[in-house]
């Protein structure tokens, strides 16, 4: 029989590695395969919106997102998804805002959808609802009035990056970013330009056929 000694080393290297897979697991940006009826695009997570990663991973491990489609599309600024019915939101939850100074609206920013202050004042996101910047460039006129209305300074990245790139700067610090596009922005570009009516609902229905959670 083995001694409480060895039994309580055996414990503590369990810990230990159990410690060990958690630090791993965390220093990794899980990535998610979004294939849509318009191409593919690939987005990576960030591990410091932890709650909204973790939703989103979810959700797309279920297949939650499957067979539903980008609802709302408004070229040069977004185009978001995961929309049911009108006025019902599945699931009905909402999740704490986590919205990080590091993470902005650049083109391609995969963020949290949430309703208006007034009804939302603790900025909670949507327990499903998402959207990926679509954006436009902005010149420094431009920056300077958004730096003057938020009540922020852009860092020199981010006038880089708005100013080449593109982006949404006016949703800077309001909205939950929890990833990027890192493959897939030409399909984000494709999605953006289709034609659109009421509510900026396309005309025809750009639908998601899947998402798989990748290893990478």
């Amino acid at each position: 029989m083995a001694s409480a000694k060895n039994l309580l080393h055996v414990f503590l290297f369990f810990l230990f590695s159990v410690g060990l897979t958690a630090q791993n697991t965390q220093k990794e940006n899980p990535v998610v395969l979004i294939k849509t009826s318009e191409g593919d695009i690939k987005v990576m997570l960030y591990n410091d919106t932890p709650r909204q990663r973790d939703n989103f991973l979810k959700l797309a491990g279920e297949g939650y997102y499957d067979g539903r489609i980008f609802h709302r599309v408004i070229k040069n600024f977004m185009i978001q998804a995961g929309w049911t019915e009108a006025g019902v939101e599945d699931p009905d939850y909402k999740i704490e805002a986590e919205i990080r100074d590091q993470h902005f609206h650049k083109k391609g920013a995969l963020a949290a959808a949430r309703q208006g202050d007034r009804a939302n004042p603790e900025r909670k996101s949507s327990g499903c609802q998402f959207y990926i910047v679509h954006g436009r460039t902005f010149n420094k006129e431009n920056l300077s009035t958004f730096e003057a209305r938020l009540n922020t300074t852009f860092t020199e990245e981010q006038k880089e990056i708005y100013s080449t790139v593109g982006g949404a700067p006016h949703l800077d610090g309001s909205y939950t970013v929890f990833g990027e596009v890192i493959e897939g922005l030409e399909v984000v570009d494709k999605i953006a330009a289709v034609p659109t009516a009421g509510a900026n609902k396309p005309v025809n229905d750009i639908t998601i056929i899947s998402m798989k959670v990748l290893d990478e």
